[in-house]
């Protein structure tokens, strides 16, 4: 995976309103290998943040939520 994928999907992560169903269906990663992405790249104090903010967090899993889409400006073309 290139730096750019990794920094995007770091990014994404971090967003409040990106699910990590879109992180799934733009990179084809499940939110378990999300995690281990954050959890190599950021800094020990900084994934422990991240981590308490997201867990369970509505706008982080579209399972939690009333509505099924998501908005992604970066479309995979097929």
């Amino acid at each position: 995976m290139e730096s750019i994928d990794i920094d995007r999907i770091i990014e994404m992560c971090w967003e409040d309103r990106t699910p990590f169903e879109a992180i799934e269906y733009q990179f084809g990663l499940k939110e378990e290998d999300a995690i281990k992405i954050m959890r190599r790249n950021l800094k020990p104090k900084s994934f422990k943040v991240w981590r308490k903010r997201v867990s369970g967090r509505n706008t982080k899993h579209m399972a939690l939520k009333d509505s099924t889409r998501f908005k992604s400006t970066h479309k995979r073309k097929l």
